[in-house]
């Protein structure tokens, strides 16, 4: 087996995983902050470069110059408009901006460049030198000497500038290097200009790498970029050349034993490994400062908004009529729109109520989907299998979610998310029992011990009745002492575990919960739409989900169901511009975050 052509091929890019990871080191290391939006650079960069090589055809080093100016101009314009207005705003705020302002980029891609991945090459001669058992090429040299030279510029601009050193003072203190003088706004623009700039020359990279770019590789490339640095070190540069360079070879090795589609399986098996056993990096300085939790950050205080019951039974008295206005089309928007605020309601008390920050929370009902198609394709009742699907979600999710309970800061937003990308994965990758990339098909449609339920409005009053009913439970358990403790967990967890509350049991017991209201949700879902398959909930399901949270109000059980309406079903009424959908989640997503993060009817 070739083994030297495995590690020239993890070195190389395992390279360009560490021009992504440098970026996002030098963010968290000046901002503490995660920059979600990364991977959408990574992408406006290989595009920019596609644009000189391929259609105005400018030497390839004339257009990694231009990709680095133009994807610097982007990161910087990030900081500025996304990222400054929240500096007084609770530190998870920008985090979110971050997700909403790569929703808007990828979809800017998108109607710009088209969906379709397009191939990218530069005149590069093609030949390859023997070495051993392995070969090198001129593109393996090309992308080995841009990377050393990229980390070169910038140690030379972080330790022979006087802004260099201004950044470098920053990441140690900023309070201090504010008292000395240091314009911290100043500092942070310049570091998110120089993240895009490594970013998107590592997009224009990986173009070259595979001789083609795809709109929709972001995600993955950021949390390439992400694994990196948890391995090297959150705030460490070295550390993230490190990581890079060691996540490059782990994928490169494990394709050669075990073949390709698992090549991303790795990569976060890794990352929860080292999210466990050693969250400060391999190559962590003693002495160097560890994430601080974001207890009682993540909900913006507030008095929420009291909701007469008057009005509340009179809402849900025309929820019940609403089929005999004879529209079938409404009808089926607002079923999805219950659906929806289902797995809402999930988050919200995750997130909202426990202070838990879940970016993988369509795992949940990938669990749930999954659980209840198989089974009721094997012959299992669809009324039992829609409790299997729930109860599966709410006690595996539970189970897999657990260690990230240990976990503080930004970490568990990472591990959550890393959680729901292996979710999918195992999907993927487990063909005998879950059918593969072909999903499962034929799925029994939706009924209840013999009453059928397929029908528009019968599925209607259905996916109603089980959103009041857990609607009804979760007010009920809010209201609890169960649901005051939940708070207080959120508010400090280190106080309330200094007064013998065991943290980690109360937060399994609302992931349990969750989980459960999530599975079925998630196998309604399957039921209704006869086909799932494991990109049926990914990353801008969990998202989505999210901004509804948000829109509605944090731990507020009517917020989620109205956040649900509202971002589920006013975009269907414009289906005429369906493809700028994304753009206006990730509006949506920053504005809410800038102007309203209480949400509509305030934090619960």
């Amino acid at each position: 087996m070739p083994w030297l052509d495995y590690s020239i091929s993890g070195l190389v890019i395992g390279s360009i995983y560490a021009l992504m990871a440098i970026g996002l080191a030098l963010i968290f290391g000046v901002a503490n902050l995660i920059n979600f939006a990364h991977g959408a650079v990574f992408t406006v960069g290989s595009y920019i470069g596609w644009t000189c090589l391929v259609a105005l055809h400018l030497p390839l080093g004339v257009s990694i110059v231009l990709v680095a100016l133009g994807t610097g101009i982007v990161g910087a314009l990030i900081e500025w408009l996304a990222i400054r207005p929240l500096n007084r705003q609770s530190r998870i705020a920008p985090l979110l901006s971050t997700i909403g302002v790569g929703l808007i980029l990828d979809q800017v891609i998108h109607i710009v460049f088209s969906p379709t991945p397009r191939a990218l090459s530069a005149n590069i001669p093609n030949w390859r030198i023997q070495v051993g058992n392995g070969t090198i090429g001129p593109i393996d040299i090309t992308i080995a000497l841009t990377a050393i030279l990229s980390a070169g510029l910038l140690y030379l601009f972080l330790y022979k500038t006087k802004l260099g050193m201004a950044v470098r003072a920053t990441a140690q203190d900023d309070d201090a290097a504010k008292q000395m003088g240091v314009n911290i706004n100043r500092v942070n623009m310049t570091v998110f200009g120089i993240a895009g700039a490594l970013g998107g020359i590592a997009g224009l990279l990986v173009g070259l790498y595979f001789n083609s770019i795809d709109p929709n590789a972001s995600f993955q490339m950021m949390l390439k970029g992400m694994v990196a640095i948890v391995i090297g070190g959150m705030a460490n540069v070295p550390g993230a050349i490190g990581g890079g360079l060691i996540l490059g070879l782990i994928e490169s090795y494990g394709i050669g034993l075990f073949g390709a589609s698992y090549r991303n399986l790795f990569a976060f098996a890794v990352l929860l490994i080292m999210l466990l056993f050693r969250p400060n990096g391999l190559f962590a300085r003693k002495g160097e400062r560890h994430a601080e939790p974001m207890t009682g950050t993540f909900v913006s205080q507030s008095k929420p908004v009291r909701i007469p019951k008057q009005l509340i039974l009179a809402l849900v008295v025309v929820a019940l009529l609403l089929p005999m206005a004879n529209q079938p089309y409404i009808t089926q928007i607002m079923t999805n729109a219950y659906l929806y605020g289902l797995a809402a309601l999930a988050l919200t008390l995750v997130s909202g109520t426990v202070g838990l920050v879940s970016i993988g929370h369509a795992a949940l009902l990938a669990l749930g989907a999954y659980a209840s198609a198989l089974a009721t394709t094997k012959g299992l009742p669809v009324g039992l299998g829609l409790i299997f699907g729930g109860l599966f979600a709410g006690i595996v999710g539970t189970v897999l979610a657990y260690p990230a309970f240990r976990l503080r800061g930004h970490y568990v937003a990472i591990g959550t998310l890393a959680l729901g990308e292996i979710v999918a994965l195992v999907i993927l990758n487990w063909t005998p029992v879950t059918n593969g990339a072909l999903g499962v098909f034929a799925i029994p449609p939706l009924e209840l011990f013999g009453v059928p339920l397929y029908g528009t409005n019968q599925s209607y009053w259905f996916v109603l009745g089980l959103l009041l009913v857990f609607c009804g439970l979760q007010v009920r358990l809010l209201n609890s002492h169960l649901g005051r403790t939940w708070r207080a967990i959120r508010e400090d967890t280190v106080a309330a575990e200094t007064y013998g509350i065991s943290s980690n049991y109360y937060k399994g017991l609302a992931f349990g919960f969750a989980g459960f209201t999530a599975g079925i949700a998630g196998a309604v879902t399957a039921h209704q739409w006869s086909f799932i398959n494991y990109d049926s909930f990914n990353l801008q399901f969990s998202v989505l989900i999210l901004t509804m949270v948000l829109l509605g109000g944090m731990g507020n059980v009517s917020g989620a169901v109205l956040g649900a309406i509202v971002i589920a079903a006013l975009p269907e009424f414009f289906r005429a511009v369906a493809e700028y959908r994304m753009l206006f989640y990730g509006a949506a997503l920053i504005i809410l975050i800038r102007f309203r993060p209480q949400g509509l009817l305030g934090s619960g």
